[in-house]
């Protein structure tokens, strides 16, 4: 029977960080199913599901805290049950932007708690507005809705929370969007 664990890694970024981590979870026999990395500004983030037999994953318990040490890391890690994909077949992007307050994600995350949508995916930046030197935010989100969900009330009640957040956005259904839409990247 295969078992899984979820691992969470912070620190300080540095050369040959993934690398250490990966021969590890080689080495015990585990198998990486799904990660996520990120870097920001010099500070490292690795989250991954790890699957494996039940000895693997102890081995894999064992020999990660001390690596993380070692690499001056923090970790956190938690046996899960089978790792299911999510459901697809209702995505959706949400993207927004505005001058930078207290409480907008909250109102836009809890927009979406209401409706029992799941947020997978979430990106924020913040940034100085050279024209006008105001914080400015800019703000992604994937987000999976159920079937009870009108797509056009939906998009009608968030234009209508943005407006009243003084955010600009829109919401696009991924299976819907525009082939020949062009999307910048940040």
């Amino acid at each position: 029977m295969k078992h899984q664990l979820i691992v969470t890694i912070l620190g300080t970024d540095h050369s040959g960080i993934l690398s250490e981590i990966a021969s590890t979870v080689s080495e015990v026999h585990c198998n990486i199913l799904d990660s996520r990395q990120a870097i920001y500004g010099r500070e490292f983030s690795l989250t991954m599901i790890l699957e494996g037999s039940h000895q693997a994953i102890t081995k894999a318990e064992c020999l990660l805290p001390p690596l993380c040490q070692r690499l001056d890391l923090l970790s956190m890690m938690k046996r899960t049950s089978h790792h299911a994909k999510q459901n697809l077949e209702h995505l959706f992007d949400v993207e927004f932007s505005g001058v930078d307050a207290a409480g907008l994600i909250k109102s836009v995350t809890g927009f979406f708690a209401d409706r029992n949508a799941s947020i997978s995916a979430f990106r924020q930046r913040t940034f100085t507005d050279k024209a006008s030197g105001l914080e400015m935010m800019r703000c992604k989100f994937v987000v999976s809705i159920p079937d009870s969900v009108d797509f056009g009330e939906l998009e009608y009640s968030l234009k209508l929370l943005f407006d009243s957040l003084n955010l600009t956005g829109k919401v696009v259904d991924k299976h819907k969007k525009d082939n020949h839409e062009h999307t910048a990247s940040w």
